[in-house]
């Protein structure tokens, strides 16, 4: 029984959100479509404007434009650094580097890491909620996948927390493998929250060393070294995986 509950294929006993049928999706879409519309509809030009600059590479003007909101710059900043990474389409390293100029390395640190790791644990559940059962399907016609897929569940998050540990790996590839694969919700998220902040604490530093180059070049040189000598170990060691 407890093994039906966690493996999501439909059995007596599992939960509706883990194999959810045609209409209960179709009613998640419809409210989220909802919300969507919402917000929008209240506050259009905001999330237009907000979303430009975010993934426009402008990253002056993206700061000057959040500490435009004084107290609540920080609140803008995490809540547009979320939806970016629940989308998993444009790249968030714009807002990494405007929260370090805004807040400082520390600070800009975590709220960037918070917010990365809130949006891409969103994003998980949201393609796990409408894509897993469908996968599933595909997977189990495939011995090779199904077999990648078994060991998923029990060496996931030690794949998952390297890879993310990874700088500027792009996100949405990572969401998408995990949230098809049999990884629990729990060790998504425990290798994710891990695995998020050397990669995003690198990202901000970088980018505030870059906008701040003449006063940060020896930083700057040295990290960029790093970040390469570990993207490249890593890139082996996935290779090698496979």
């Amino acid at each position: 029984m407890n093994k039906n509950k966690t493996s999501g294929r439909g059995e007596a006993g599992t939960r509706w959100y883990e194999n959810p049928d045609g209409l209960t999706k179709a009613a998640a879409l419809a409210i989220l479509g909802a919300i969507l519309a919402v917000m929008y509809f209240f506050a259009g030009d905001f999330w237009h404007k907000t979303f430009t600059l975010a993934v426009s590479g402008n990253v002056s003007a993206l700061a000057d434009y959040f500490r435009s909101f004084g107290p609540w710059a920080m609140l803008v900043s995490f809540s547009i650094d979320v939806l970016i990474n629940m989308g998993s389409i444009f790249p968030s390293v714009f807002i990494s580097t405007a929260n370090g100029l805004i807040f400082g390395l520390p600070l800009g640190i975590l709220i960037s890491w918070l917010a990365e790791t809130v949006g891409v644990v969103l994003s998980f559940l949201l393609m796990r909620f409408f894509f897993r059962n469908t996968a599933e399907k595909v997977i189990a016609k495939a011995d090779k996948l199904e077999a990648i897929d078994r060991a998923s569940e029990k060496n996931g998050i030690v794949w998952m927390t390297f890879a993310r540990a990874l700088p500027y790996f792009p996100s949405g590839i990572l969401t998408a493998v995990g949230a098809v694969s049999r990884m629990s919700i729990r060790d998504y998220m425990i290798a994710n929250l891990i695995g998020k902040f050397p990669s995003t604490a690198l990202e901000v530093v970088i980018g505030h060393d870059i906008v701040n180059f003449r006063e940060c070049m020896l930083r700057l040189t040295i990290l960029i070294l790093v970040a390469a000598v570990v993207f490249y170990i890593g890139k082996r060691h996935l290779m090698d995986k496979q």
